[in-house]
C-alpha cells in the first residue's frame, strides 16, 4: 500500500507536475528520487516525524531535499506560504511541522559543542551527540505580531523594506532574552514606529517555519506618540480605515487573520 509523504525543499513543497498540494502518494518514488539525486552527491533525507502526544496529529512521512539539489524532471516547487489558506486543515499543520523539522535536520547534523556527527533518536524529535551526549532539539524562535487600533478604530499598518511595493502588514519582531512577550510587543512598536500602546492582549499563535519561528499574535490600543518609521526596517507606516486599506498579507497568515478579525468586528 502506498503512503502519503511530504516532499520538502527548504521552505517549499515539491510536487509532481499537475498534482495538487496534498493529493499524491509515495509508493516507490522514495527509491527513484534517491537514485535521481545520487549523481549530484546529495542524498535526500528520508525520515518519519512521530505524532505529538495528546494531539490529533499522526506520524508524518517526509522526504527532505537539499536546497542545492536538482529536482527530477517535471517536478515543481510551491512555497508553503502559498498554502496557508488551508490553515484549518490537518494537512496544513503537518506540512508546517514537516517543513520546520526538515530544515532543522539539515542544520543539526553536527554537535554544536564538540563537532561530532549527531545521531537521530528514533521515535523522538531530537538528536544526540554520541561523543559528549549533548541533545539537540528543533530551534523555535518566538516572535510577536501586533494589531494596533486607535480611538477612531483605525488600524496601524507598516511597509517593511523587505516587502514588495505596496504591501503593508502589522508590526512584528522577535522576543529578546529576558523579555516576556508583552514587553517584546511594546518594545518593537516603540522601536519601529515610535508610539506607545496599552491593553496588550493575546489573540492566537501560528507555527511559522520560515525558517524556525512561532508567531504569537496580540491586539493593542494606541496610547501616545507620533508615528515615525525607524527607516531601518520600516519604510512607511500610517493609520488605515476599512475603506482605504492597502495590499494586505496573504490569506491564512496570522497577520491577515488579525486584520480580518478587526474587519469583522468593525463591520458587525
Amino acid at each position: 500500500m502506498s503512503k502519503k509523504v511530504f516532499f520538502i525543499q527548504g521552505d517549499s513543497l515539491l510536487l509532481p507536475e499537475d498534482s495538487q498540494p496534498v493529493d499524491y502518494s509515495c509508493s516507490q518514488f522514495e527509491k527513484g528520487f534517491s537514485i535521481e539525486l545520487a549523481g549530484n552527491f546529495i542524498e535526500p533525507d528520508i525520515f518519519d516525524i512521530p505524532e505529538i502526544q495528546g494531539s490529533s496529529q499522526s506520524k508524518i512521512n517526509v522526504v527532505s531535499v537539499s536546497p542545492r539539489a536538482m529536482l527530477p524532471e517535471k517536478w515543481k516547487t510551491i512555497h508553503i506560504r502559498q498554502l496557508l489558506a488551508m490553515n484549518d486543515s490537518q494537512d496544513m499543520s503537518n506540512i508546517l511541522r514537516a517543513c520546520h523539522i526538515a530544515q532543522w535536520r539539515w542544520d543539526s547534523r553536527f554537535c554544536g559543542t564538540c563537532g561530532s556527527t549527531n545521531i537521530y533518536v528514533p521515535k523522538e524529535v531530537h538528536r544526540r551527540c554520541p561523543k559528549c551526549g549533548r541533545l539537540e532539539f528543533p530551534r523555535i524562535c518566538p516572535a510577536v505580531i501586533v494589531l494596533i487600533t486607535d480611538d477612531d478604530n483605525r488600524i496601524l499598518l507598516a511597509h517593511n523594506k523587505r516587502f514588495k511595493a505596496g504591501l503593508y502588514s502589522l508590526i512584528s519582531g522577535f522576543n529578546e532574552a529576558g523579555e516576556n512577550l508583552e514587553e517584546t510587543a511594546a518594545r518593537e512598536i516603540r522601536e519601529e514606529v515610535n508610539i506607545e500602546v496599552s491593553d496588550i492582549e493575546y489573540y492566537k499563535s501560528q507555527p511559522w517555519p520560515f525558517p524556525n519561528s512561532l508567531m504569537i499574535g496580540y491586539k493593542a490600543r494606541y496610547l501616545s506618540g507620533t508615528i515615525k518609521p525607524d527607516e531601518k526596517e520600516i519604510a512607511d507606516a500610517a493609520w488605515f480605515t476599512p475603506d482605504n486599506l492597502p495590499e494586505l498579507p496573504s490569506a491564512g497568515s496570522l497577520s491577515r487573520l488579525l486584520i480580518d478579525s478587526w474587519l469583522s468586528e468593525t463591520r458587525a
